[in-house]
C-alpha cells in the first residue's frame, strides 16, 4: 500500500482571462530579477494550518461580505507601497529577528506573543500591521510609511484608514518579493470565508515553485495565477508572462502585487483554464491548480468544481498543447485511484498520448476517510458539523470508487520524436529543495538517451557527476570482518533520489568525472578489481543499469 503523507494545506486556485496591462495601458517587456523563495516558507499562510494571525478587535475587523471592493489594481499606489515597506526594511529576514525564526509556522494564538516582542520602530509597526494584521494607529502608520505610504493604503483598498489603519489583507515579505493576499484567522463558521478568497504562498506553490525549470525564455504562462506568485517568479526570467484566473480578484490581486514589486511584465485576463490563451503556445507554464477532489465548489482557489480529478486531466492535456517545442510545464495536480497498491494509473493513461516526456511526481497520499478529514480539519471543533462534511465526502468519494487519492506534480517536456517517456517517483515533501535544474538536466537526458538507442552508444559517451552525492554502504559482520551488502547514492539536492545498487557498481558511477568515456572507465575499473569473463560482462551490464537510472533522475550529466 502506497505510504506517502498526507497534504494538509491549502491549496491555490485555478485559471482564466481578460486582456489589461497593470496600469491600463500596453504591456512593457522589463523583467525583473526576484530572488528564489526558501523552502521554509512552506508554511507562510493558508485558511487551514499556516500562519492564521490576523486577530483584530471586533471594533475594527472588516466586513468580509464587502470583499467585491478590495483589492483595488491601482499600478501607481502599489508600486508607492512597495517602495516604502521596503524602504522601512519590510523584508523576511526582518520578521524573522523580530518575531524569531518560527515566525512563519505561527499560528494565531502567537500573535499576542509576537505583537510583544515588537519594539517601538517604523519597522515594527509594519511588522505588526501586515504581517500579524494587527490594527495600528494612523500616527504610527504615517511614521513607518510616509503620507504618501498610508494613501497608497488606502487606494489600493488594502487597508481601512482613519484614526487608526486597520489592515484587511496580509502582505507577506517571501524571498525578494511582497505578496498581499486574503488570509482569515481558523473560525468554526467556516463560511465567513468568500468564495473568491485569494491565498498567496502556500505548501503547494513552493511545490510549484521548487519543481520549475527557471531557464530564460520569450513567453511564460501561469494558470489559475491566484495572488500571482508563481507568474511574478516567471516574470524574472521570461520576457513576456500571462497570468489566467476566473477569480477576477485573484487577477486584481495578481495586478497588484506585479505593480508592489515593480514588475510590469505580466498579462492579466479573466477566463477559464486555458480560454484565455487559445492558440497560443508557452515556453514554460505552470499551474497550481484548485484540484482537490471534492463533492463541493465553495471556494475558488480549493474545489474546481469537476468531478473527480477531471480537472486535473484536462490541465495536464491542455498544457501539452499549448507547449512549444522544447518548453516545460509544471503542473501541481491530484489524481484518484480504485487500487491502492497501483496508485498512479490515472495519470500514467492522460500522459500516454501527449506529444511530451512526462515525470509524475506523488507527493502526498491518503485513503478517502483521511482524504476528507484533511480537507475539513478547519471544522474539526465542531464535531457535528466536521462529522456531516466526512460523511458528505467519503460518501461522494466511495460512489466514484475511489480507494486512494494522490497529490503532486506532473511535469512535461515537449519534444519532437516518435517515441516519448514517462517515469513515476515518488518525492518526500520534506525532502525536497529546489529541483528546477535537476528537472531540466534529467528531461535533457532522457532526450539524450533515447537518441543513442543502445547501449553500445552509451559505452562512447563522457558522463560526470551533476551534484552533490551521497554514496551510503550497509555493513554486516562476517567472520570477524565487515563485509557490504547493499549499497546505495543519493543526489544530495533537488528531489534528492535514491538509487539502490550493487556497490562495485555505485562506486564506479559516484566517481565519472567525464575525464574518459564510460567504457574505457568500465573496463578500467573490471582490470583493476581483477575480473574475468562473464564477471567483467555483469559488471558492464550493472553500470549501464544505474548509469542510465541517474541520468533519467539528473543526478549524472553527458559531458
Amino acid at each position: 500500500m502506497p505510504t506517502r503523507a498526507r497534504a494538509d494545506e491549502e491549496r491555490s486556485p485555478s485559471g482564466e482571462p481578460c486582456r489589461r496591462g497593470l496600469d491600463g495601458g500596453p504591456i512593457r517587456e522589463q523583467p525583473l530579477q526576484l530572488g528564489r523563495l526558501p523552502p521554509h516558507c512552506l508554511l507562510h499562510l493558508t485558511g487551514r494550518h499556516g500562519c492564521e494571525v490576523n486577530l483584530i478587535s471586533a471594533r475594527a475587523r472588516h466586513d468580509p461580505s464587502r470583499m467585491d471592493n478590495y483589492p483595488i489594481p491601482n499600478a501607481e499606489a502599489a508600486r508607492t507601497l512597495g517602495e516604502a515597506l521596503r524602504t522601512v526594511g519590510y523584508s523576511e529576514e526582518a520578521v524573522s529577528r523580530l518575531l524569531g525564526d518560527e515566525a512563519y509556522s505561527g499560528d494565531r494564538e502567537d500573535v499576542p506573543v509576537g505583537e510583544r516582542r515588537l519594539p517601538r520602530t517604523r519597522l515594527a509597526t509594519a511588522v505588526r500591521a501586515f504581517f500579524l494584521q494587527l490594527p495600528v494607529s494612523r500616527r504610527d502608520a504615517v511614521s513607518a510609511l510616509g503620507r504618501r505610504g498610508v494613501d497608497a493604503l488606502a487606494a489600493t483598498g488594502l487597508a481601512e484608514v482613519g484614526d487608526d489603519l486597520v489592515p484587511r489583507v496580509r502582505i507577506l515579505p517571501v524571498g525578494d518579493l511582497l505578496v498581499a493576499s486574503d488570509d482569515y484567522p481558523k473560525e468554526t463558521d467556516d463560511d465567513k470565508k468568500p468564495p473568491d478568497y485569494v491565498a498567496a504562498y502556500t505548501p503547494t506553490s513552493r511545490l510549484c515553485d521548487s519543481l520549475t525549470p527557471r531557464r530564460r525564455v520569450g513567453r511564460a504562462l501561469d494558470v489559475g495565477t491566484g495572488s500571482g506568485v508563481q507568474a511574478m517568479l516567471a516574470a524574472q526570467h521570461a520576457r513576456h508572462v500571462v497570468a489566467t484566473d476566473v477569480n477576477a480578484r485573484a487577477l486584481a490581486y495578481t495586478e497588484l502585487n506585479a505593480a508592489l514589486n515593480g514588475l510590469t511584465n505580466i498579462d492579466c485576463r479573466r477566463g477559464s483554464l486555458f480560454e484565455p490563451v487559445t492558440g497560443e503556445s508557452f515556453d514554460l507554464i505552470t499551474c497550481n491548480a484548485p484540484y482537490v477532489v471534492s463533492p463541493e465548489s465553495r471556494w475558488a482557489y480549493r474545489d474546481g468544481g469537476f468531478q473527480a480529478d477531471e480537472l486535473s486531466e484536462r490541465i495536464v492535456r491542455s498544457a501539452a498543447g499549448h507547449l512549444a517545442d522544447g518548453g516545460f510545464a509544471t503542473l501541481v495536480v491530484s489524481w484518484i485511484a480504485g487500487d491502492v497498491d497501483e496508485p498512479d494509473v490515472r495519470p500514467l493513461a492522460w500522459t500516454e498520448t501527449i506529444d511530451c516526456d512526462s515525470w509524475i511526481l506523488p507527493i502526498w497520499g491518503s485513503d478517502p476517510l483521511d482524504h476528507a478529514a484533511t480537507w475539513n480539519d478547519e471544522l474539526a471543533a465542531d464535531p457535528e458539523r466536521f462529522g456531516d462534511a466526512l460523511d458528505t465526502w467519503t460518501a461522494y468519494l466511495t460512489r466514484l470508487g475511489v480507494r486512494w487519492v494522490s497529490e503532486g506534480a506532473v511535469v512535461l517536456h515537449r519534444r519532437t520524436g516518435r517515441t516519448h517517456t514517462t517515469r513515476v517517483d515518488e518525492v518526500e515533501e520534506e525532502d525536497l529543495e529546489d529541483a528546477g535544474d535537476q528537472i531540466q538536466r534529467a528531461f535533457e537526458s532522457r532526450a539524450r538517451l533515447s537518441e543513442l538507442g543502445r547501449n553500445t552508444k552509451l559505452l562512447e559517451a563522457r558522463l560526470s557527476v551533476a551534484g552533490p552525492m551521497r554514496l551510503e554502504h550497509e555493513l554486516e559482520p562476517r567472520r570477524g570482518r565487515t563485509a557490504v551488502v547493499a549499497a546505495s547514492v543519493q543526489l544530495a539536492e533537488g528531489t534528492n533520489p535514491i538509487v539502490e545498487a550493487p556497490p562495485r557498481a555505485l562506486e564506479i558511477v559516484a566517481a565519472l568525472d567525464g575525464a574518459a568515456s564510460l567504457g574505457d572507465v568500465i573496463q578500467k575499473s573490471a582490470e583493476r578489481l581483477r575480473l574475468a569473463e562473464p564477471q567483467t560482462s555483469r559488471f558492464r551490464r550493472e553500470v549501464l543499469d544505474v548509469s542510465r537510472e541517474l541520468l533519467e533522475l539528473g543526478a549524472l550529466k553527458f559531458v
